[in-house]
């Protein structure tokens, strides 16, 4: 693989809000020019806490797709598809299940915290149980190198490198293993059989990591191995079984915390969102109608910006010196609320005009969009098949 290759996906639960654009879209933005990427709707994923009324789902996850490619991920750069349309994502799934302990799946920190944060829903799932799992699924599925998440989300990550480690111990030892392993050294040449078993012992016998990146750069180069024959030597290498699903590492993304109309975090949940395709009359409305800080009860009362929801919008759209202007005014009572909040009203506008107007035009031509997803689609299956043919393979399960 010349590209390192990034997955990641975004749960079909209701139409995105700026809270999405600035955690995740801009990420997917820039990685987009950078790697090889997957970007998914994950409608699936969507029925963990929606299994009870899917019947919007559809038109949700259309509409999912349609904002992203409005705001600039672009299907000559990125592979954008809908889960469901590769049915590889729940086969994989499947099949790890059945060497899932049941443990790891409680022990993620984000069920017990999900379970009592939406108590008014029905979460005792297999389902919901289980989604750590088919995100795990949806990301090795892709041989994936890297992860974009928040610090947050970073247990997920973990479960599902433990995951492949588990799947690799139990599956990649092969009859006849060190032979083949050997065999394939033979056929690199050489000289660079001589350099792997150099490196392998350095990294084995002294854990230096430099020579373990060195052996893995060599076996990227050998383009006369076959795949299996690289997997093999890579597991050979880090002195385990032959590698047959990828260990995805998290990159760290910088997520704004985007507080809601309400003062809460911005979520569907929690009715508090502007959605990117929001009216400019609607956005005005909310802004102009957000709490801000309690101590502000007349003009004339000085304030704190820390205690004022409004604050996370400034940091995230005005300029340093807008900024300085709207915190100096709120600790000297020389501005108002209202005039505090113009700034905010007039940046989100600016922001969001040319996707909604992107929005608009790839709605009329629906069958486009079709298109686009459809190519992503093929493409992610492609890729999709070819790993879970090695998955069947290993588990002597490929009649």
């Amino acid at each position: 693989m010349t590209n390192r290759r990034v997955v990641s996906g975004m749960r079909v639960s209701g139409k995105l809000h700026l809270g999405h654009y600035h955690g995740i879209l801009k990420n997917w933005l820039k990685l987009q020019h950078e790697y090889e990427c997957f970007f998914f709707a994950a409608d699936w994923h969507g029925l963990t806490t929606r299994y009870e009324n899917p019947s919007d789902t559809k038109d949700l996850t259309w509409e999912m797709i349609i904002d992203c490619l409005a705001v600039g991920i672009h299907h000559g750069n990125a592979k954008v598809f809908i889960q469901s349309w590769v049915p590889e994502h729940a086969e994989l799934y499947l099949l790890l299940s059945m060497m899932t302990p049941l443990g790891w799946l409680e022990r993620v920190p984000t069920y017990k915290d999900q379970i009592t944060k939406l108590d008014n829903m029905d979460l005792h799932t297999m389902g919901f149980l289980g989604y750590p799992l088919l995100m795990a699924a949806d990301v090795v599925l892709y041989d994936a190198n890297y992860i974009p998440v928040g610090e947050d989300q970073i247990p997920h990550i973990e479960f599902a490198r433990e995951l492949v480690r588990r799947f690799n111990f139990l599956y990649g030892r092969e009859p006849g293993y060190e032979k083949l392993a050997n065999d394939a050294i033979e056929n690199m040449g050489k000289k660079n059989a001589k350099l792997y078993r150099e490196l392998r012992r350095q990294f084995q016998e002294k854990g230096e990591s430099s020579a373990l990146e060195t052996a893995l750069a060599l076996l990227e180069n050998q383009s006369h191995l076959s795949l299996g024959d690289r997997q093999r030597l890579v597991g050979y290498l880090e002195g385990r079984g032959k590698t047959i699903l990828v260990e995805p590492e998290p990159l760290l993304s910088e997520v704004p915390r985007l507080i809601g109309i309400d003062g809460q975090k911005m979520s569907k949940s929690y009715g508090n969102t502007i959605t990117l395709r929001e009216e400019p009359a609607s956005i005005e409305h909310k802004i102009l109608t957000m709490p801000t800080d309690p101590a502000r009860v007349r003009r004339s009362d000085p304030g704190n910006p820390d205690h004022c929801p409004l604050w996370s919008f400034h940091k995230i759209y005005s300029t340093k010196e807008v900024c300085d202007w709207a915190s100096n005014g709120c600790k000297t009572a020389s501005i108002g609320c209202i005039d505090c909040k113009r700034p905010v009203i007039d940046a989100i506008q600016k922001e969001l005009a040319p996707i909604r107007a992107a929005a608009e035009e790839y709605s009329k031509d629906f069958g486009a969009v079709k298109n686009i997803i459809a190519e992503g689609s093929e493409a992610a299956t492609s890729v999709a098949r070819t790993t879970l043919t090695r998955v069947k393979e290993a588990m002597g399960l490929e009649y």
